[in-house]
């Protein structure tokens, strides 16, 4: 039993990148683009979501946008300074400037996006006091979403 003065065990970012790629495959699963995100805060999570853009039939529906409007909504809060988001798949430039306006703390990234990432964009788009980490679990993601477009081509 934790001593109620002991924080809890921190886990590595790979623990909450496979929760968040458990999510892309539930989004795959209903034909939506497999992106999955999680917001952690303090060693907890706080929210999650996958894409649900086909589910909603609202183009804004990104997993990120999901995950974010639930973590303000759990915390309060319209900033999450102090939360870590996971997700799968690089944000795009919608997705990045939400990030940004929401002063996210820290961002994992699974797979990077050559062709729709906020990254191909030569400004920042990232609170200048956000820290990236990249490419956690980049292979799973990589393969999750090349699976769902070859499923898509056939």
């Amino acid at each position: 039993m934790m001593d109620h003065d002991q924080q809890p065990t921190t886990m590595p970012d790979e623990y909450f990148m496979e929760i968040a790629l458990g999510l892309a495959e539930e989004a795959a699963e209903s034909g939506e683009i497999p992106v999955g995100a999680v917001v952690v805060c303090r060693n907890r999570i706080i929210a999650k979501s996958r894409n649900q853009t086909e589910q909603l039939t609202d183009v804004t529906a990104h997993a990120e946008l999901m995950a974010i409007t639930a973590a303000e909504h759990y915390l309060g809060s319209k900033y999450l300074t102090d939360c870590t988001l996971y997700v799968t798949l690089e944000p795009c430039v919608m997705c990045a400037g939400a990030l940004f306006w929401a002063q996210l703390g820290r961002l994992v990234i699974g797979a990077s996006d050559p062709k729709r990432g906020y990254s191909r964009i030569q400004t920042p788009l990232l609170h200048p006091k956000t820290r990236l980490e990249t490419g956690i679990l980049a292979e799973e993601s990589q393969a999750l979403l090349a699976k769902f477009f070859n499923r898509l081509r056939t």
